[in-house]
């Protein structure tokens, strides 16, 4: 047993029917650090997590506390409260209509007997203590995310908590918001409690982590020490992409020859929305497959869901061919010829209980208006037209879309947008979650679509992807555009090296 250890968990299996989620895992989390856990989407991170807070039980392995050699069960979150394991999620899981005290003891006391002046003066005291802005007697709605957060902390810490678990804290805060939750995290490393951050906001992990553990596919990839892990080494550990392999995978294509003094399709400049990204600009020519790249919550979907209308526009301006336009809701993008197939197809994308064929008229039927309906006989000429063009595996056009596999399901919303005959097509995420073969006829569709003329940006976590069919990437690292490439440098080592913030 490591002497400084505060947590230690060791060989943790855990699966789920047709899914290893961790193979064998290791983590050892030392008294006063603050170790940021890392990982792309589908990593293991959040059943790890789960596992430590007995939300999950392992299916094997050990977890060592304080160093002792004896291991503990943890069967319930309650159970690791006890053993002063706290975590502290994105979503603040507190009473905004009770006081600050009243959320930092609810559960702790005895209720009707409850001493209110003694919680009120413990509160303030314990909130004086962490030097957090807010009195026991305020209301919590009228305190700010960052303050609530810390709230949150302040609870986990007044249960003689050992080790504090920040699933993602930062991500709803501002610049000034996160220094303040920051100078906290600082303030209880030097307490001598553990801290595990989960993020993935790299300039935040080398701000203020001491170690880094990556995993990727449900395996431990290492644990390094913060000094000994450049930036662009740990995307690529968490990628999973080796900094040497430069092989081009561009797809042989028919690019579309653009003409003398052809404007962008569409351009936008200074475009941001409530979703949290940094002000960008941003084009794409008639023809072109575009894409924006990063890590996991870099800010990729943000940008195509405000070009589009899908999130609220706070600022900038739009064109299309040159001219202003204005889109400040999906119906506008649309009625300018965007098209938009989104990250979750499930929760954005599909209606689960309508047929193959009314979900592929949707989007075009919004346009037409329902006061002039496709009649039975048009809506099947169309839905057998799509059917067949785009090979999509159904018993029938009546079947309810929900029947159909992941990959036929993306097929479906391809129809839909490719019916409404879009200059602009974003695809974002469209070949996760699907089999090989589905992939490779969505990517060779989207080479064929830029050929005949339409503009495509294209979004995937898979860098490979990205390559085949992208001639300029935008790179994203934390909300913001930091980085464009085309050429010779759309390669694996200059993505990277673009995310990572010019380390080489």
């Amino acid at each position: 047993m490591e002497d400084n250890a505060v947590l230690q968990m060791r060989n943790i299996h855990k699966s789920f029917p047709g899914v290893k989620a961790l193979s064998g895992v290791d983590f050892t989390l030392r008294k006063g650090e603050i170790h940021a856990l890392m990982g792309e989407n589908g990593a293991g991170k959040s059943t790890l997590i789960k596992v430590l807070t007995g939300v999950y039980t392992k299916d094997e392995g050990h977890i060592y506390l304080d160093g002792h050699e004896k291991e503990v069960q943890i069967r319930s979150p309650q159970e690791a409260q006890k053993l002063g394991i706290s975590p502290v999620y994105q979503e603040i899981t507190l009473c905004p209509n009770l006081s600050v005290a009243e959320n930092m003891y609810i559960g702790r006391t005895p209720g009707a007997m409850q001493n209110w002046r003694k919680m009120n003066k413990d509160a303030d005291k314990l909130l004086k203590s962490l030097d957090i802005p807010a009195k026991a007697t305020q209301q919590l709605s009228t305190c700010s995310l960052a303050v609530q957060q810390m709230i949150a902390i302040a609870r986990a810490v007044d249960t003689d908590c050992k080790v504090l678990i920040l699933d993602e804290p930062t991500s709803s805060l501002d610049e000034q918001e996160v220094e303040k939750l920051f100078k906290l995290m600082r303030d209880l490393r030097a307490r001598g409690v553990g801290i595990i951050f989960v993020t993935h906001f790299l300039d935040q992990v080398y701000e203020v982590c001491d170690r880094i553990t990556v995993m990727r596919d449900g395996c431990l990839v290492g644990e390094y020490e913060i000094k000994d892990l450049p930036r662009v080494q740990l995307v690529s550990k968490m990628l999973g992409k080796e900094l040497d392999d430069l092989s081009d995978i561009h797809g042989e294509y028919k690019s579309y020859e653009k003409k003398e003094g052809e404007l962008p399709v569409f351009e936008v400049e200074g475009l941001y929305s409530n979703a949290g990204i940094k002000p960008f600009d941003f084009h794409i020519d008639k023809g072109e497959v575009n894409g924006f790249t990063g890590l996991l919550g870099s800010g990729r979907s943000e940008c195509v869901r405000a070009i589009f209308g899908a999130d609220h526009v706070l600022g900038g301006k739009v064109k299309k061919n040159g001219k202003p336009v204005k889109i400040s809701k999906p119906i506008d993008a649309m009625r300018q010829g965007i098209g938009y197939l989104p990250e979750d197809r499930k929760r954005d994308g599909i209606v689960g209980d309508l047929s193959v064929r009314d979900n592929i008229i949707l989007a075009q039927q919004v346009l037409r208006g329902f006061l002039k309906p496709y009649s039975k006989a048009e809506a099947d000429k169309i839905a057998d037209e799509y059917i067949k063009l785009l090979n999509i595996k159904t018993a029938s056009a009546d079947t309810p879309i929900k029947s159909l596999s992941g990959g036929n399901q993306q097929k479906v919303i391809l129809a839909r947008w490719l019916l409404t005959h879009p200059e602009y097509l974003i695809l974002d995420e469209p070949t996760r979650g699907i089999d090989v073969g589905t992939k490779v006829d969505i990517q060779k569709l989207v080479l064929k679509l830029a050929s005949e003329g339409m503009s495509v940006t294209f979004i995937s976590s898979e860098m490979d992807e990205m390559l085949r069919t992208c001639s300029r990437l935008i790179v994203m690292r934390d909300r913001k555009v930091v980085g464009e490439l085309t050429g010779s440098d759309l390669n694996q080592t200059s993505i990277m090296s673009t995310i990572a913030g010019g380390d080489k």
